[in-house]
This record gives structure tokens, C-alpha cells and sequence, in this order.
């Protein structure tokens, strides 16, 4: 018997319908996220876009949500171009799920943008279990947070240091560690608004892995975006290996996968 609430050719995923509202309201969140301190959501064409010159991460200078005509859709990545283009942007992002026109490969191709990653979105399920070495992370913690995230991404941990600091003192915003001595085993960050709640990092120290560190610092964020009025808590992950393994273990299920595309803006910058 076919389950009508799941895609008949994938049973994993949501059907389309549902899978469409559910993305709508993940990237209603993942928009706002980005926008933290300084960033502008709005739109572009057809495409929902956040623009944040503050912001280093590719999550806070996307778009999002390519909905029309084939003309508008290509019309509208040429307009992406040129907005992040202005705002300092060595590459236009465009997350395509299933808020995205069907055709967005081929359109993509057409205008130079090309398909960079894989992931999937998971919803968590049940009840996440916490752990008393988890903790709220204080300003004198963002060094040593910034440097896991700077390792784990392969970027520079100074810009880094100062979106944080904004995070740490927006409320929508939650950032848990894990000490190790006097320095950090891990930390997670997350973020709530409209009853969603988004697991955004999690970045435990190699030497530190396998430990149950990462399980802890997810179920405290998971508890911490519910205590906030969360009523749907979702992760963005790489599609197969480790990351995907390791957020179902943590009480996620897989719900639609997201395909990023990217255009390098370089020769359009100012």
C-alpha cells in the first residue's frame, strides 16, 4: 500500500505538496537566520534572497524559493548575479528545493550556474534527551567557537568572531558548548523564529568524536529551541555519510532533499 503522506518514487521523502509547505517554512527561518544583525530579507524576481554583508557563512547572502516561468526563472538568475555582486560576494548562492521550479537544472546550465552540494532536510522527532555538561555559551567562549568553525569550514576565524558575537546577543539565536579542560570540545548553534527551529552547526573537536559529545550538544539544542516555542526543529545535512547517519541517530528524519547552485560574481564586483 502506497502512504499517501510520502513521495511514491522516493519513500523517504514527503510527498511534493507537503514537502513544499514544509520547505516554505524552513526557509521562511533559514531567511531570518541569515538577516542576523544587519542582513535584509526580500526579493529578487521570482526568488526569495537575504543579503547580509556581516555575515561570511553562504547561509546569509543566498536565495531561495525560484518559483515562476522558465523567462522569469532565467531572468531572475541573472538578477542573483548582480545582487550579491553588490553587496561584496565572490559567489551568488541559490538553494533549490521543492519551493523551486522543477526545471531549475536545466535553466541553472543555461546561465552558468552550476549544482555544488547535495543535502537533505530532516525534521527531529520525539523528545531530545539532554546532558547536564552541555552549556549556554558566555562571550569569554566565542574564540574557541570560532576557531571549531573556522577548522571545520576552511575559512577565517576573525569574521567569524564578530557574527558570532552578534548571534550570541540576538534571542532567536542559541549557541551550546561542551568544555574540555580549558578549552572546548564542541559547541552547536542554532536558531528559532515562527515556531521553527534550526540546527544550523555542530562542530566537535576531532580528538573528541565518537564520545557522545555531538549527540549531547544536539539533544541540549534541540531542548533549547522547543523551551523557546519551536514546534518543528529541522537540519540541513549533507546527503549519505557520516553527517546524515549521524542526525538520525540524533532523532532526525530525512523530509526533501535541497540541491545548492552556484555562480561565481567575481568579474561583476565593483
Amino acid at each position: 500500500m502506497v502512504d499517501p503522506l510520502h513521495d511514491p518514487d522516493d519513500p523517504d521523502l514527503l510527498d511534493p505538496y507537503r514537502a513544499r509547505d514544509l520547505a516554505g517554512l524552513v526557509e521562511t527561518a533559514r531567511l531570518a537566520s541569515g538577516a542576523v544583525r544587519y542582513g535584509k530579507v526580500g526579493r529578487v524576481g521570482v526568488a526569495q534572497v537575504v543579503v547580509n554583508r556581516d555575515d561570511p557563512l553562504p547561509t546569509g547572502n543566498h536565495a531561495c524559493a525560484v518559483y515562476g516561468s522558465s523567462a522569469e526563472v532565467a531572468g531572475t538568475l541573472m538578477e542573483l548575479e548582480r545582487t550579491f555582486a553588490d553587496v561584496g560576494r565572490a559567489e551568488a548562492v541559490v538553494y533549490a528545493s521543492p519551493t523551486t521550479v522543477a526545471e531549475i537544472e536545466g535553466l541553472a546550465d543555461d546561465t552558468g550556474w552550476h549544482a555544488v552540494e547535495e543535502s537533505l532536510v530532516a525534521v527531529h522527532r520525539g523528545t531530545a534527551a539532554t546532558s547536564a555538561r552541555v552549556r549556554r555559551a558566555e562571550d569569554v567562549d566565542l574564540p574557541g567557537v570560532a576557531e571549531l568553525l573556522a577548522d571545520d569550514l576552511g575559512m577565517d576565524g576573525t569574521r567569524l568572531l564578530r557574527h558570532l558575537g552578534q548571534r550570541l546577543d540576538d534571542p532567536r539565536c542559541a549557541i551550546l558548548v561542551v568544555d574540555d579542560g580549558d578549552r572546548l570540545a564542541g559547541f552547536a548553534s542554532g536558531f528559532g523564529d515562527r515556531g521553527v527551529g534550526l540546527v544550523e552547526h555542530v562542530v566537535v573537536r576531532p580528538a573528541r568524536r565518537r564520545r557522545g559529545v555531538g549527540g549531547a550538544l544536539v539533544g541540549g539544542l534541540v531542548s533549547a529551541l522547543d523551551d523557546a516555542g519551536a514546534l518543528l526543529v529541522a537540519a540541513q545535512v549533507a546527503e549519505g555519510g557520516a553527517g546524515e547517519r549521524f542526525a538520525e541517530a540524533c532523532g532526525f528524519e530525512v523530509r526533501y532533499p535541497v540541491t545548492a547552485y552556484a555562480r561565481r560574481v567575481d568579474e561583476l564586483l565593483d
